[in-house]
């Protein structure tokens, strides 16, 4: 079998809820998901989500492949890419790839990628996400007892300027979900909110009045000696990676004793994901990868050794996308479909109108001018 082909497609996840963290919010609750369909030769095809705007340069790595051969085409792409570098979307592209030759390496063996990657249990530890920044307290509680209905034990909340705020949320939150832990784990999240003139700080008071499990990306992502700083500041450990690609961004922050949960994108693709969960284990450090649109990822995290746990974001799937996975007992249980165990409906997806919020040119992936610059914090 031989790769031939490709086709790109967009459809959306309807949240219905505002989404977003301290840097920006979609209001309308409707992003876009971007979907990569690899074909072969042989009648299969693979899906792949997560943004891949430079497809056009990155699949004649592929073209003519035989896409069993994983693990070297994910370093034949990236030696495609040599000269103008492997990050931001041509990262992405090159993971939404990588999961696509996954999907079909497990579809033409006829089973769950799970299995193909050597998992002995379809059961991956997760805990609830909201991307909760915009919702009112009384939302906020609303919406993590569904969470707390399927057994969920953590959860994380999103802060960032408004450190009193943000301890209220944190208590909320523990206080929904102590009907299934007496000491839930509570996770919160600033997104690089922070400068390293008050990271330490911040985490402190926030740590005084609230039990957490772990404090993520306290200041930016790259910033070795602040996320080293905080770590030695705090209880908690200190989370990050989700932004970061490839092993070389990894390494100085493992070298340096920064962080205490690894954590890997989802959209960045499963080889990805293994290749950062074998380094973080080699530094006796446990792996978490962050969530997506029909949890991808949650395959692989169910086949590495130190894997702690998989964040989740919502209980519905985009547009188009049935997934044969459950959202119960505290995880993810993962069926028995072949691949990723995702079936794309071309004529549903068609269909749809709607247009999504994360890529508008004013954000809310856009960096705010004064982000790590306040002198105080300051709620908006």
């Amino acid at each position: 079998m031989r790769i031939t082909g490709y086709r790109s497609l967009a459809t959306v996840h309807r949240w219905g809820r505002p989404v977003g963290d301290v840097n920006g919010v979609v209001a309308g609750g409707v992003t876009e998901v971007p979907v990569v369909l690899l074909e072969t030769d042989g009648g299969l095809t693979g899906v792949g989500l997560g943004g891949h705007a430079d497809v056009h340069r990155v699949f004649p790595a592929l073209e003519g492949q035989d896409p069993r051969a994983v693990t070297s085409l994910y370093d034949r792409m990236l030696a495609h890419v040599f000269k103008y570098g492997h990050s931001g979307h041509t990262f992405g592209t090159i993971g939404a790839l990588d999961m696509a030759l996954w999907d079909l390496k497990a579809k033409m063996a006829q089973e769950p990628l799970w299995r193909t990657l050597g998992a002995a249990d379809r059961f991956v530890p997760a805990y609830a996400s909201g991307l909760d920044y915009a919702l009112s307290d009384g939302e906020l509680v609303a919406f993590y007892e569904q969470w707390a209905r399927r057994g969920f034990t953590g959860a994380k909340v999103k802060g960032g300027l408004d450190v009193e705020r943000d301890v209220r949320r944190l208590a909320a939150v523990r206080d929904v979900l102590r009907a299934n832990s007496e000491r839930p784990a509570m996770m919160y999240d600033v997104n690089e909110a922070w400068g390293h003139h008050q990271a330490v700080r911040l985490a402190r008071q926030v740590e005084e009045q609230a039990d957490i499990t772990w404090i993520e990306e306290p200041v930016r992502r790259w910033d070795v000696t602040g996320h080293r700083a905080v770590a030695a500041g705090i209880r908690a450990a200190v989370a990050t990676g989700e932004n970061l690609t490839g092993l070389e961004h990894y390494r100085p922050l493992l070298a340096a004793d920064a962080v205490g949960v690894v954590q890997t994108g989802s959209v960045w693709g499963i080889t990805h994901f293994l290749r950062v969960s074998t380094l973080a284990f080699g530094h006796s450090l446990p792996v978490s990868p962050v969530g997506y649109n029909a949890n991808p990822v949650a395959h692989a995290a169910a086949a590495v050794p130190n894997h702690l746990v998989t964040e989740v974001q919502d209980l519905h799937f985009p547009v188009g996308l049935r997934v044969d996975q459950e959202i119960a007992d505290g995880g993810i249980v993962l069926g028995d479909a072949p691949g990723l165990g995702i079936e794309v409906d071309e004529e549903a997806i068609a269909a749809q109108t709607a247009s999504g919020g994360w890529s508008v040119p004013a954000g809310p992936h856009v960096r705010p001018d004064d982000a790590g610059l306040r002198l105080v914090p300051q709620a908006r």
